[in-house]
């Protein structure tokens, strides 16, 4: 715990490689697959390649790169909802995330319901979700749909309660996927300036975006991840002018 206390970073990256089987085409049936057992050949597709780094408590990081380049396995690797293939992550802290659109709640329960399931699975008891629940309502926007079943709910509603569900579990890590691009623009600045409030507490925020303008606003840094490499890393608007640059010539 003493060594926890003491290590500035809330993130460590070593040596982090990712490998996904690419099938050329599995067949269907038996029947195919012994006609066909060639199909069953794959290849080693390498996402992400012997990349490290480390994020400070209290840093806000933006993973940046055009699509396939390894964004979201990144975020997706640090919330440990897959492994890496070699090399090690390290999360030291509490941790939220705001990943799938959704994901964690139960489509046929209310709204209500579903908070008290997602706050859960975030580590909250029932009394603390007592405490918060207001709040969370409130923050959504939704008190007059909170009793309806979530399958009801459009998509930026669904972006609305999660959100609203992720910033009040008073996390020490918050990981962000794309999840601002739902929903209007007065709930979007709400977000943005929440996001701010939370970082300025001393929250760490990890968000992929492909909008470049979310992470400027937000983030202190920005990592430029390109063919499973580490391609830059640092101030946002260097890093970004580098990549538009780059994307242009593309």
């Amino acid at each position: 715990m003493a060594g926890e206390m003491t290590n500035p970073n809330s993130i460590e990256v070593k040596n982090l490689t990712k490998k996904f089987r690419v099938y050329s085409d599995k067949g269907r049936t038996l029947k195919e697959k012994m006609l066909f057992w060639r199909r069953n050949a794959y290849e080693n597709r390498v996402v992400l390649d012997d990349i490290s780094f480390n994020i400070k408590r209290g840093e806000a990081v933006g993973l940046i790169g055009h699509n396939g380049c390894g964004k979201s396995t990144t975020l997706k690797l640090l919330t440990r909802i897959m492994y890496p293939t070699s090399g090690t992550v390290s999360v030291n802290g509490k941790v939220s995330a705001l990943i799938e659109l959704g994901a964690g709640f139960h489509p046929d329960m209310s709204g209500r319901e579903n908070i008290y399931i997602n706050a859960s699975i975030f580590g909250l008891s029932k009394k603390e979700i007592d405490k918060k629940l207001d709040d969370i309502i409130a923050f959504s926007e939704l008190s007059e749909f909170i009793d309806n079943p979530v399958r009801t709910y459009s998509s930026g509603m669904y972006m609305r309660l999660a959100f609203a569900v992720a910033i009040n579990v008073e996390a020490e890590i918050l990981f962000i996927d794309e999840i601002l691009a739902v929903g209007d623009v007065a709930f979007q600045e709400k977000c943005f300036n929440k996001l701010v409030e939370i970082r300025d507490a001393g929250t760490t925020i990890v968000i992929v975006s492909h909008s470049l303008g979310q992470i400027e606003k937000i983030c202190s840094r920005s990592i430029w991840l390109d063919g499973g490499k580490i391609r830059m890393d640092g101030n946002p608007k260097e890093v970004h002018e580098q990549y538009l640059a780059y994307m242009q010539n593309r």
